[in-house]
């Protein structure tokens, strides 16, 4: 008869937790390093609120890749597009981010401008991920 202690782990639970180890390192390496071709992203992140135009210039780019976006996580959007010009939460910790292709009303002084409002906006689910992305013409 064999005896195991409590104290000491069998070589069989020290395999299975190294296996456990190697997957969970290998899950989170695998992030998705999205790029969308002719999107100059760094333009595209110094263009706040879309006030210099230059947002606009890519809004082809953009709206013929709205599917690559779908599907990502925060951070990979964030990664992509740089931080959002707005987030809005609304119930069942669904979240949004726009991203103004237009000037924003901000741009403006006055806010008077009578200029179209054209932004992206990315629905994200419960578990953080978009489910929803689409170009308003407002």
């Amino acid at each position: 008869m064999v005896c195991v202690s409590n104290d000491q782990p069998t070589d069989y639970v020290k395999n299975i937790s190294r296996v456990l180890i190697i997957t969970f390192i290998s899950c989170i390496s695998c992030k998705q390093n999205v790029t969308i071709e002719g999107l100059d992203k760094d333009n595209w992140k110094a263009d706040k609120n879309g006030c210099n135009g230059t947002r606009m210039d890519m809004k082809p780019v953009l709206e013929s890749n709205l599917e690559k976006i779908k599907g990502l996580d925060q951070e990979e959007i964030k990664e992509l597009l740089g931080k959002p010009d707005k987030n809005e939460l609304y119930k069942r910790s669904q979240k949004f981010f726009v991203y103004y292709l237009s000037p924003a009303p901000s741009c403006t002084p006055d806010n008077t401008s009578e200029q179209q409002e054209i932004y992206l906006s990315i629905r994200f689910n419960a578990t953080g991920l978009a489910k929803e992305v689409l170009v308003y013409y407002n």
